[in-house]
């Protein structure tokens, strides 16, 4: 591509300005340079606040839920625009709002969809008839979790530490409304050490 190239700018002696010249004493420019630094500042806050409200935003993982895929203390970038276009799919860490106090957010991972049934049995995740061995899990379910069906326009939600998560299977949470839920968590940025695209594992790609 080429890049259409501009006249040259006429140059001026500053002291010889020409007739064609305005100059301004300095006290003078000061209000100009004041409303110009003041109307960047709220540009950067327009643009600042587009990106927090409709591509993404930065949260904060808290307690143990999502070990060892995630520990307390680490951040994440969670992004808004993918389900404008598309659902949710299993695997993937989300983020949404508590359905009991819809101003605090839970980071989980999607393990079933609008229509899946879902159970806990042996220590297994089984989805549709179909074990599920996640290799992100380190210790298996204590306890089970009989089977039931995700309503339409739900989804169910389970933390990776299947033993110490408030998920779908406590009554508390139960099934997630699609419109609770915020984003989805692409990117672990800090701490540095452990910075990370969040993919979903490839256990949940065989499933129908």
């Amino acid at each position: 591509m080429r890049a259409r190239k501009e006249p040259a700018a006429a140059l001026t002696d500053p002291e010889n300005p020409g007739p064609s010249s305005s100059r301004l004493p300095a006290a003078d420019r000061r209000p100009a340079r004041l409303a110009e630094a003041g109307r960047a500042a709220v540009g950067a806050l327009i643009l600042a606040l587009f990106i927090m409200t409709f591509v993404g935003r930065a949260f904060t993982v808290e307690g143990p839920s999502m070990l060892p895929t995630l520990h307390s203390g680490e951040r994440l970038v969670v992004e808004r625009v993918t389900y404008l276009f598309r659902p949710p799919r299993r695997g993937e860490v989300i983020v949404f709002r508590y359905p009991l106090n819809p101003r605090d957010f839970f980071v989980k991972r999607v393990v079933g969809l609008p229509g899946d049934r879902v159970a806990i049995r042996e220590g297994l995740l089984w989805i549709n008839g179909q074990p599920v061995h996640e290799e992100y899990v380190t210790t298996r379910a204590v306890h089970a979790f009989p089977e039931v069906k995700v309503p339409e326009g739900h989804y169910f939600v389970m933390g990776d530490n299947r033993n110490n998560s408030e998920d779908s299977r406590d009554p508390r949470v139960g099934f997630i409304p699609r419109e609770l839920i915020v984003g989805r968590a692409i990117w672990r940025y800090w701490p540095a050490e452990r910075i990370a695209v969040l993919t979903p594992p490839e256990s949940f790609r065989s499933l129908p």
